[in-house]
């Protein structure tokens, strides 16, 4: 800024200067008007260095202050220094480039008047020239101020469509964190803990077995130790936003249960009260995976408790409860899979609750605003 101050203000010298010089090379040709052209001279180039390194309404003032001592230098004496019609033509181009299309036009207006009205040749053909010299000027400004506007609105609607974007991003692995921990990790639970039962169960099993049933479950452990980790990182930035509809829905839960207490070897129970309605399949789905997910955790946190699944439905909602009767809320009854079924539960407009059961155990209660599908009965 300040190499760029002290360039203008050498520009606004040099033109000082060279208009000093025009004139008192014309001198004899002025009589007593010398010393009033002379501070016009100067008022017409040396506040230039205003004009260019200020801006609002200083830039604006001290353009027209240095057009109207360009004018009053032509009108009165017929001179107008070459000095005087750089800093005329720099005024309306900055003006221009500015966005002060208005003003750039006004300052243009005197020269045309002077031009039209005018009985002196000389002073008409001076007026003439700087009238198109300076138009052409300001065209020239006001076209680098449009391709500057429009670049900088390219700039914002880019930066806009970046952060959509990041947004669709951001809920995608938001969604495919919670896909591969419903999905995936459920599954891989389930070989570990069908390859415990197995080993514990088993009668007469070979100690080479016992050993290969080991492995399989500590493989799936630190299987599922990894996932976490991957989960985490998915989950680190993103958004809860984007939601899609998987398959699997409410009808699909007496084969989910099935599967768990195969699983598990315990006793697991679905029970369903209330007038059974076909739901929005987002709601199905949506319940579906709550009810996975709290299966796996009960298996993998109360292992051989019975599990009660309980579907309620009601006039306005679902509500889904699942209790086992094991431990209660241990330390590591936490993580992601209730922070994946509580997103669940969010994005339908429903809550959930997690914690103690009364008696004991532990209970996962999540209530979905519900609305039967059209044409059901």
């Amino acid at each position: 800024m300040e190499r760029s101050g002290a360039r203008n203000l050498v520009a606004s010298g040099v033109l000082g200067v060279l208009s000093v010089s025009e004139v008192l090379l014309r001198s004899a040709d002025l009589g007593g008007g010398f010393a009033v052209l002379l501070l016009l001279t100067l008022a017409s180039t040396l506040p230039l260095a205003l004009v260019l390194g200020s801006g609002g309404p200083a830039r604006s003032g001290t353009a027209v202050a240095v057009s109207t001592a360009c004018v009053l230098s032509l009108v009165p004496f017929g001179i107008l220094t070459v000095g005087g019609v750089v800093a005329q033509l720099v005024c309306v181009y900055v003006l221009g480039r500015a966005g002060a299309t208005r003003l750039g036009g006004l300052l243009v207006l005197p020269y045309v008047v002077i031009a039209l009205g005018s009985h002196e040749e000389p002073t008409r053909i001076v007026a003439v020239l700087v009238a198109t010299l300076a138009s052409a000027a300001a065209a020239t400004g006001i076209a680098h101020h449009a391709r500057s506007t429009a670049l900088a609105h390219s700039a914002t609607e880019q930066a806009f469509a970046d952060t959509l974007l990041e947004h669709a991003a951001r809920g995608e692995r938001a969604r495919i964190a919670r896909e591969l921990h419903d999905v995936v990790a459920h599954h891989i639970s389930m070989i570990a803990v069908q390859a415990e039962t197995a080993r514990l169960t088993t009668p007469g099993l070979p100690a080479e077995g016992a050993t290969r049933l080991l492995a399989i479950g500590d493989t799936a452990r630190t299987a599922l130790t990894e996932m976490r980790r991957l989960l985490g990182v998915l989950r680190e930035d993103a958004d809860t936003g984007v939601q899609r509809r998987p398959q699997p829905g409410l009808g699909q839960l007496i084969d989910l249960v099935d599967e768990s207490r195969d699983a598990a070897g315990s006793r697991t129970r679905l029970i369903v009260s209330g007038p059974i309605a076909p739901l929005d399949p987002g709601i199905e789905v949506t319940a579906y995976r709550i009810v996975q997910e709290a299966l796996t955790n009960a298996r993998r946190h109360a292992p051989g408790a019975a599990v009660d699944v309980e579907l309620r439905y009601g006039d306005g909602d679902l509500a889904v409860r699942v209790r086992d009767n094991g431990p209660g809320p241990t330390a590591d009854r936490s993580g992601h899979g209730l922070l994946g079924m509580r997103e669940r539960a969010a994005t339908v407009g429903g809550t959930l609750l997690t914690g103690p059961a009364p008696g004991g155990g532990f209970l996962v209660e999540a209530r979905l605003p519900v609305k039967p599908e059209e044409g059901s009965a």
